[in-house]
């Protein structure tokens, strides 16, 4: 199965095309440029390097969340534009259960961390046996202060990775808990581990056609929760 992944979650985009299990290309760009820009010409490019065009595609995946609000939905309406156009198939995959991909040929925990703001992260935990990830938590947006109440005590080492992945180091190894980066190479979110977890999906007969992806943010967007806070404040004043 030939799959093309796009990851546009955080700052950096990535493509990649994947038969199976085996890596065929990737394209990283973390130029500044916005992913409206660089997406779709990135796939576009990638494709001719490996000679092929979408007609030898099977399926066409995208990290659908948590992340950049502005970025997912780029990231979705490109692949959603891909596969109409190619009568293709979809998997929406999860942007942290991606990143775990990314550190399945380790052993350990793996704690995914995008830096959501606010003191908060998005995060889910997986545990890591050499061959695959292994859910711990479901995606959340949690404050630094309660996943490190979740973790005081454990003696395992926390694999931290994702682009929040400093902030949650920090934040982890001022409260005496265990916990080590991932390797610069491995830390990223890429398009190679959204294309992991696509496998995985479409194996387990597990697709979406492209009217039924949708982001997913885990959480309000800034201006939805401003919205909200002032018809609160107004409402307490009316009362």
């Amino acid at each position: 199965m030939k799959i093309l992944a796009l990851e546009s979650s955080a700052v950096a985009a990535s493509v990649a095309l994947c038969e199976d299990e085996a890596l065929m290309g990737q394209t990283f760009r973390n130029t500044g440029l916005t992913h409206s820009q660089t997406l779709l010409p990135m796939a576009e490019q990638l494709l001719s390097g490996c000679g092929l065009t979408m007609e030898d595609v099977d399926l066409v995946a995208v990290a659908e969340g948590p992340g950049s609000f502005t970025g997912l939905r780029i990231g979705v309406a490109a692949a959603k534009g891909l596969a109409w156009a190619a009568e293709l198939p979809c998997a929406g995959c999860s942007t942290l259960e991606s990143m775990a991909w990314n550190l399945a040929g380790l052993e350990g925990e793996v704690c995914a961390a995008m830096d959501a703001r606010r003191k908060q992260v998005y995060n889910a935990r997986f545990r890591v046996d050499g061959l695959r990830p292994h859910r711990i938590t479901p995606d959340r947006a949690i404050s630094l202060e309660d996943l490190v109440n979740e973790l005081k005590g454990t003696e395992t080492t926390q694999i931290v990775v994702g682009d929040g992945a400093k902030l949650c180091y920090d934040a982890l190894t001022a409260a005496g808990i265990p916990a080590r980066l991932a390797p610069p190479n491995l830390r990223m979110q890429s398009a190679w581990g959204v294309a992991r977890l696509a496998l995985e999906q479409a194996r387990a007969g597990y697709t979406l056609t492209p009217g039924e992806l949708v982001p997913v943010y885990h959480r309000l967007s800034q201006a939805e929760r401003e919205r909200l806070e002032r018809e609160q404040a107004a409402q307490t004043k009316g009362d």
